[in-house]
């Protein structure tokens, strides 16, 4: 009896460990719709990466609160991202819930690994 309520319990922790890895999001499906000037009906010709190649400028969001983009306050990661695509992709937004925006949300937080550490200061300056 001891053996099928560990086998039990380890069964529920690996369902657990699969569901929030699939929930996350796929970096790779991300970062393919970020370099896709089609996402979300984008009639603008650009993508994501037209305006931040390789991700640049964007290796702080996954820490960020708030966000203001060309005046306009966007309160989460999802609201900023849909935001470019209504105005800078000239797309629709996407549902917040959906597996694209995981999959952008999960591109763009893997960027945090991405950034290059701070020059350390020479002495002096």
């Amino acid at each position: 009896m001891k053996i099928v309520k560990v086998l039990l319990l380890s069964m529920i922790a690996v369902g657990l460990i699969f569901s929030f890895a699939f929930a996350a999001g796929n970096v790779e499906k991300g970062k393919a719709l970020f370099s896709d000037p089609k996402f979300a009906g984008g009639t603008s010709g650009k993508s994501c990466s037209s305006c931040h190649p390789d991700g640049k400028g964007l290796e702080k969001a996954a820490d960020k609160k708030e966000f203001a983009i060309m005046g306009k306050k966007q309160e989460s990661l999802g609201e900023a991202v849909n935001f470019c695509i209504e105005n800078a992709l000239k797309g629709k937004a996407i549902n917040p819930k959906s597996d694209q925006m995981k999959d952008m949300i999960a591109y763009i937080k893997s960027l945090k690994e991405k950034a290059p550490a701070e020059m350390p200061r020479k002495k002096g300056n």
